[in-house]
């Protein structure tokens, strides 16, 4: 199949290398010329035969969404648009409204696999017209692993971007656990070997998995993760994930506290937890920490007003 690629970065650039293994004629845009294989979008369509197929792989807001426009200008009736980033859903069905307006057709596929994909393959989650999606199915067939799984047709546009959401934040919680099990264990005077504890988990426990695989991957590395700084930054879907939760009142205990995990993780001293020390100090007169202290040292006793 002729497949044009909008974005050629970690993952762009590996499913286009991927689909070229897999005999597919790829034709690339991005703003990096040293990828590129064409210096615009225009030349991008110029380059497809028609009916023609293009993957935007682009970041999700602003820039799929000047991209989606860009195309919707210079394509033609009976044309293909998929977005293979990380899309809202809601942006999903706007865009489709946008493009079947000029009789252009429009799938979105939440792409799992990070810069594994290339060799293991991506888990596809798609949404969009049957008629659509079986045009594409040669695509999906060569970027999914190999096997039974890894593709779904999850249904109508958005749908595809909606599970990749809620998939996203399932390893959110995922993460924070395995994040809160090291810390527990590396906490107590028990555990002498922490890496090897979790190496162990790697076979026969129900909590094996990719991830763990991963961290074990990182402990090797770096036993007591010493080169690393706890900050963890949010991509989007997870607070997605929470927001559509509140839409639907479907509780996500798990995962709604796995997100608020991460903005913590940002703060050099929160807000929050300074009310609470002065609310202790307040009420109980309980020693607090004034700023410059040490952290080890109890802090200024500040003496309480009288009740």
């Amino acid at each position: 199949m002729e497949l044009g690629i909008i974005g050629l970065g970690k993952m762009g650039g590996n499913m286009a290398e991927r689909l070229r293994r897999g005999g597919h004629t790829i034709i690339g845009y991005d703003r990096d010329p040293d990828v590129s294989d064409v210096g615009s979008v225009e030349e991008l369509v110029e380059r497809l035969s028609p009916p023609r197929a293009v993957w935007v792989m682009v970041p999700a807001g602003k820039p799929t969404e000047d991209t989606i426009h860009s195309l919707g200008e210079v394509l033609q009736p009976g044309d293909l648009v998929v977005d293979g980033g990380n899309s809202h859903y809601v942006d999903d069905q706007k865009h489709g409204e946008q493009l079947a307006a000029k009789g252009i057709g429009f799938v979105d596929c939440g792409v799992s696999g990070g810069v594994w994909g290339l060799e293991n393959g991506y888990a596809l989650m798609v949404g969009g017209d049957d008629d659509n999606v079986k045009r594409l199915m040669p695509i999906f067939e060569t970027l999914k692993p190999e096997g039974e799984y890894g593709f779904v047709h999850s249904g109508k546009i958005g749908a595809g971007h909606f599970v990749k959401m809620v998939h996203n934040g399932i390893e959110y919680a995922m993460m924070q656990a395995f994040g809160e099990g090291y810390e527990l264990i590396e906490a107590s005077d028990l555990v002498t070997r922490v890496p090897e504890t979790f190496l162990s988990w790697q076979e026969g426990t129900v909590i094996r998995s990719w991830l763990l695989d991963l961290l074990n991957r990182a402990l090797a590395a770096d036993p007591e993760l010493d080169d690393l700084r706890g900050y963890a930054a949010d991509s989007g879907e997870g607070r997605w994930t929470v927001q559509a939760a509140v839409e639907h009142a479907v509780p996500l205990p798990a995962i709604s506290a796995s997100l608020f995990a991460r903005f913590a993780s940002r703060q050099d001293d929160s807000p929050a937890m300074r009310v609470v020390a002065a609310l202790r100090n307040q009420f109980g007169g309980h020693a607090v920490q004034g700023v410059g202290d040490d952290g080890d040292s109890p802090g200024a006793d500040v003496t309480p007003p009288s009740v």
